[in-house]
Formats: structure tokens, C-alpha cells, sequence
């Protein structure tokens, strides 16, 4: 049975990053971040997380494996002064077993003084429901949009808890320094995930994709095009006269994008939009 991947791959021309978004939490003593941050949250009891006013948690860890959120950092490969923190901002009055609501802030922080060097307010980016979020965390492949313009970007996965109709999506949102500011400069393109429709055992109908993107010579607005490679792959498994499950697999279909910058930002073509969160 195959999942619906969609692995993202970005360099200039033809040259492909490697998966730097893979490496290891770097945020050290993430309660002084946090208080260097936000100088009046309040540190709870446990210390495990901080409190703004009037109800909004920062937790600094993961609290456990179902719930993802915690204090995301990593330094940037790029600027390997600098430290990328994503601060989840849950909203406890509205969040239970069931879903949650919050925001995440982005920071971007000098690793020796934790001094904010820029900040970005990310309205909803933790709101999730039936579509849980799973995973969040920062892609620090080198997105060279322009000539000293290095982006970041920042992943979060969602996904169902249905074994009959599986689905999981990965999203890929990319930020650019701009003065002493952060701009979203790539809105929710879809990456990674999984889709189908099953029996649980074996027989079903499942779909995967790879896509695959290569920064253009050819520029809008002073940023490269983004050429985007789409391959999307169908199965249809089922049980053979044994019972034993076989795979059947259908003919790849390969269908190409291009991302041109606006101005503002980079469309995401319809196709590559993501559902959530």
C-alpha cells in the first residue's frame, strides 16, 4: 500500500537541497527564550510552560506524543548566528482532547544575547480539530529567492485518524528577511501527506505524489520562479487467491507548475493548496 508523499526538494537550476528540515531541536534553555521574548509571562509551577495574559500557554516541550506542540527551534544554516524559533500560542479557554486554537509567533534570535532580532505574529497556524496537527518544524533548506534573499520555511503536518480513509498532509510556508522584519513570502504549498480508501486488511484505492522544485534563472519582482515537478502514483491493492495482499500499481502521471512572485507572494496553484490547518 503506497502513501501520498510529497517530498520537496529546492535549489538553483537543477541542484536539489538536502532534508535540512530533519535535523535536531536546538532551543537550549528555552524558558530564557521565552522570557527574553516575552518579558511578562508568567512561569508555571512545573516549569513547563509560561502563561500570557489573560489565557494564553506557551508550552516549552512536547507534552506527550499526541499532542505536538512545544517550543520549536532551530539554527539557521544560512545565518548560523541567528536561532529560528516557532512559539505556539494556545489558546487554553478554547482548547481541549478535541482540537485546539492558537497562533504561533515566529522569532528570529541572536544565538549568543537571545536578543529578538525580527518577529512575526501567525494568526490560527495551531487551530486544528478532526484534522489533528502532528508535527511542527522548520525546513532551513537554502531557498535563495534573489541575491542576498534567504528563506526559511516552516512545516506542519496534519492528519485523520481513520484507517479507512487515511489522510495526512504536510504544508510548506516560506518566510523572507526583509530589514528588520519577517515576511510570509510562500503560503501553505502541500509537500507531504497521504490519501485512500480502504477495507483495513488490504483492498483499496491509495494515490501517492512526489514533487519535486528547482529555483528558475528566470525572476519576477526581483525573486526566482519556483519550478514545480508533480508525480503522482496510484495503487489498488488487493488480496490474491492465497489471501495474501498484492499490490497494483497504475501508470505515474506527471503534471508541471511554475511559481511566479507577485510582489507580494508566490501563488500556490490550486492543485498544491493545502487543506488545513
Amino acid at each position: 500500500m503506497r502513501m501520498l508523499l510529497r517530498t520537496l526538494f529546492l535549489g538553483l537550476a537543477a541542484v536539489c537541497l538536502s532534508p535540512a528540515w530533519a535535523a535536531a531541536d536546538d532551543c537550549g534553555d528555552a524558558a530564557a527564550l521565552v522570557q527574553q521574548a516575552y518579558p511578562k509571562a508568567r512561569k508555571s509551577a512545573d516549569g513547563a510552560s509560561f502563561t500570557l495574559e489573560p489565557h494564553i500557554s506557551i508550552p516549552l516541550t512536547r507534552p506527550d506524543g499526541d499532542t505536538p506542540f512545544g517550543l520549536v527551534c532551530k539554527i539557521w544554516p544560512a545565518y548560523d548566528d541567528l536561532l529560528l524559533v516557532a512559539v505556539p500560542l494556545t489558546d487554553s479557554t478554547q482548547s481541549s482532547d478535541d482540537g485546539h486554537v492558537g497562533d504561533i509567533e515566529l522569532l528570529v534570535v541572536d544565538r549568543d544575547s537571545l536578543q529578538v532580532r525580527r518577529r512575526l505574529f501567525q494568526p490560527g497556524l495551531i487551530t486544528d480539530d478532526a484534522m489533528a496537527i502532528r508535527k511542527i518544524e522548520f525546513d532551513t533548506g537554502r531557498y535563495r529567492l534573489a541575491r542576498g534573499v534567504t528563506a526559511f520555511g516552516l512545516r506542519i503536518e496534519i492528519a485523520n485518524h481513520s484507517q479507512a480513509n487515511p489522510f495526512s498532509e504536510t504544508d510548506l510556508r516560506l518566510y523572507a528577511p526583509a530589514g528588520d522584519a519577517l515576511r510570509l513570502v510562500l503560503d501553505g504549498l502541500v509537500v507531504a501527506g497521504n490519501g485512500g480508501e480502504g477495507d483495513t486488511s488490504c483492498a483499496g484505492s491509495f494515490h501517492s505524489t512526489e514533487v519535486s522544485l528547482a529555483m528558475s534563472p528566470v525572476s519576477h519582482h526581483g525573486y526566482h520562479d519556483i519550478a514545480v515537478a508533480e508525480q503522482t502514483d496510484t495503487d489498488n491493492p488487493s488480496p490474491d487467491k492465497d489471501g495474501e495482499c498484492q499490490s497494483h500499481p497504475g501508470k505515474s502521471v506527471t503534471r508541471s507548475y511554475r511559481l511566479r512572485y507577485d510582489g507580494s507572494l508566490y501563488p500556490v496553484p490550486e492543485a498544491l493548496k493545502v487543506m488545513g490547518p
